[in-house]
């Protein structure tokens, strides 16, 4: 088992794939909106990469957040609010909203296991900042950092209640970015002050959740001349230590323009910096074999962390989902979504 989390093309696998996944033995999967059309491709397409890695276990994650970040689209799966709009839910009523979280994250991954997925990239947990870039947006809770832990909180509770895996992201924060890291590196200018009392907070209040992703952003303030991804000092003085997150660490995807050099230089960049996994998400076969040439076996620390991971799955608590989505539109009704922007 190798120490990094694949893509593929389509919706089903290709006989090249399932070689290359047979051959490298990626820790996991993950799937995007190009591999979900019908729920039994899905889970073909699911059952395909356990059976190439020989791992009935191995996890596959995908980013169904909801709004304008979801791979599972109408009309064969509900439409899910973003995180503002249950950030604005409990402005209102804080109860109501943690309820509503809860509720999103538990519908969630009913959806997912259905179609036996098993992590979801999620909750978001960045604390949005005045003029900030939109790429974290509405996908935030809000600007209140403790509001955003608790709502991401019971959201994670909610996942997991559903025997899904959650995925904080993006840590140490990405809510001040001015830019987009899908496109360029962004800077963030705060110093450790300002960003111990707000951004961590979030990642500090859940540290015992078993994955979290990073941000392709500087901090300026702990390493000028690195991405928080590729920095060791971010990732063992803020990340490890002062957040205290000791659970198994994965990149944001490793594709993403806030990076540079070619994959191989990246993915042991990445590594070297501290995190536990890569993650290549676009399925491009010749950069996947990269990833997979530079991608040691996981080992030591990283293994124990992502065996931890593992463990943290439970089957599914009972679910009434017709009741539970009515109450869950019902909550969201009180801030007008879906016409919420």
């Amino acid at each position: 088992m190798k120490a990094f989390i694949s893509g593929c093309a389509g919706p089903r696998l290709e006989p090249q794939e399932t070689a290359f996944f047979a051959g490298e033995q990626p820790f996991g999967l993950i799937l995007f909106k190009r591999n979900c059309r019908e729920p039994s491709e899905i889970r073909d397409l699911v059952a395909g990469f356990r059976y190439s890695v020989g791992r009935p276990d191995a996890p596959v994650f995908i980013d169904q957040e909801g709004g304008r970040v979801q791979r599972l689209q109408p009309p064969l799966w509900p439409a899910y609010p973003p995180a503002r709009a249950i950030g604005r839910v409990a402005e209102a009523d804080r109860e109501a909203g943690r309820r509503a979280a809860w509720l999103h994250g538990r519908l969630i991954a009913a959806d997912l296991r259905a179609l036996d997925i098993d992590v979801n990239c999620l909750p978001v947990l960045d604390v949005i900042a005045p003029g900030a870039n939109d790429a974290i947006g509405d996908r935030s809770f809000g600007t209140d950092a403790y509001v955003v832990a608790a709502l991401g909180r019971s959201l994670a509770d909610g996942l997991m209640a559903g025997g899904v895996l959650p995925v904080m992201k993006h840590i140490p924060g990405q809510g001040r970015a001015t830019s987009d890291s899908h496109v360029n590196l962004p800077v963030i200018e705060s110093d450790i002050a300002t960003l111990a009392g707000s951004d961590f907070v979030p990642f500090a209040e859940l540290a015992d959740l078993p994955i979290a992703m990073t941000a392709h952003v500087v901090v300026n303030a702990v390493d000028r001349a690195h991405a928080a991804t590729v920095s060791a000092s971010v990732i063992r003085d803020i990340i490890r230590k002062r957040i205290g997150f000791d659970g198994l660490l994965v990149s944001d995807d490793v594709s993403m323009h806030a990076l540079s050099g070619d994959y191989s230089a990246r993915a042991a960049a990445i590594y070297a910096a501290g995190c536990d996994l890569v993650l290549h998400c676009n399925g491009r076969t010749e950069e996947m074999r990269e990833i997979g040439g530079a991608a040691p076996a996981l080992g030591g620390k990283s293994r124990e962390r992502a065996t931890r991971a593992l463990q943290a799955r439970r089957e599914p608590a009972p679910l009434d989902v017709d009741a539970a989505r009515e109450e869950f539109l019902a909550l969201l009704a009180r801030v007008g979504w879906p016409a919420v922007s």
